[in-house]
């Protein structure tokens, strides 16, 4: 009976440390065991695993979407590579091209003789769609980039702030792009509508990589200007939709589709920001009397000959050249 009294104390101890025995053993893995969550069962299901809710959205009952690990990587690393890519790159390159071919002059210089390019309605279509374009696509910059490169400079509290105002201005610019978009599709599509000359600009990019000077004929608007154009047609389109879908979150979709347009939305704005970095290049210091173009709306003579040749003489023959020159062209004929 002693010896027995002796014992209670230590089975007593025992019975209060099997509990933790039993949870340490349980979380031993053995031999089989997954090493990682890749390797749950869990985690390994083909389809979402939803349950039951009470409240109205039954959204809320989805407990695992595996395509949402996938969509989180895109997010969190791909869209961060790819629109590096698209934004160093074409600046990148560029630059190496301005120190091998500099500017691209007019040949013979300025004649000092103005020809109209653009009216009041074209320009503003113009810089309506391209300023609100550059807002969205430096506030998208700053959502992508902000937490890896924003935060270690200005911290937290700062990069909170910025980031909420880069959203409203994202969202806000996104309705004068839209209204600009739809400006310049009703004032240029007449003239951008693909033609036989445009293969020949095509073959000599314009001329572009010459140094004599000599560029092919063009209308209005030449093979690259048409190729810009119709890019921005529907990659701006493109934009609208998904960025609008994006703003009004499962008024069409689910959970599957957000996550596409997400992607989609990302992807093609990568890409116009890449192609809008070569559009401002020549526009600007790639290309002599361009910024002319939509700067005044008024080009000199040489700059329209050598560009648009095709276009400058119907200019002369229907009067939209000044009139001393108009009569200058028929007498030299």
């Amino acid at each position: 009976m002693t010896k027995l009294l002796r014992l209670l104390p230590v089975l007593f101890v025992l019975l209060l440390a099997a509990p933790a025995v039993q949870a340490q053993f349980d979380q031993t893995p053995g031999p089989n065991a997954p090493t990682s969550k890749d390797e749950v069962q869990l985690y390994q299901t083909p389809d979402k695993l939803t349950g039951r809710v009470s409240i109205p959205d039954g959204k809320l009952g989805v407990l695992v979407q595996p395509e949402g690990r996938e969509w989180r990587e895109f997010r969190m690393v791909w869209l961060k590579i790819i629109a590096g890519v698209l934004f160093l790159g074409p600046i990148a390159a560029l630059a190496v091209f301005y120190l091998i071919r500099g500017t691209i002059r007019i040949h013979g210089g300025r004649s000092g003789r103005p020809v109209l390019r653009f009216g009041g309605m074209d320009r503003f279509a113009h810089w309506t769609t391209a300023v609100s374009f550059l807002i969205m696509a430096v506030t998208g910059l700053v959502v992508t980039f902000g937490r890896t490169l924003l935060i270690p400079l200005i911290g937290h509290p700062n990069f909170t702030t910025l980031a909420e105002a880069s959203k409203y201005m994202h969202n806000f610019f996104s309705v004068p792009f839209v209204i600009g978009l739809l400006m310049i599709f009703v004032l240029w599509v007449r003239d951008n509508i693909p033609e036989r000359a445009d293969l020949v600009w095509l073959k000599t990019m314009g001329g572009i990589f010459g140094k004599s000077g000599e560029h092919p004929e063009a209308g209005r608007f030449n093979a690259g200007q048409k190729g810009v154009f119709w890019a921005v047609v529907f990659g701006g389109g493109a934009l609208a939709v998904s960025g609008f879908l994006l703003m009004m979150p499962f008024a069409v979709t689910g959970i599957g589709g957000m996550q596409i347009l997400h992607v989609v939305h990302g992807v093609v704005a990568a890409l116009m920001i890449a192609l809008i970095i070569g559009h401002i290049y020549i526009g600007t210091i790639g290309m002599e009397g361009a910024f002319d173009a939509m700067g005044s709306g008024v080009v000199d003579e040489n700059w329209a000959k050598d560009h648009h040749r095709r276009w400058y003489e119907e200019q002369l023959r229907t009067g939209g050249a000044n009139q001393d020159e108009r009569l200058r062209h028929h007498a030299a004929e």
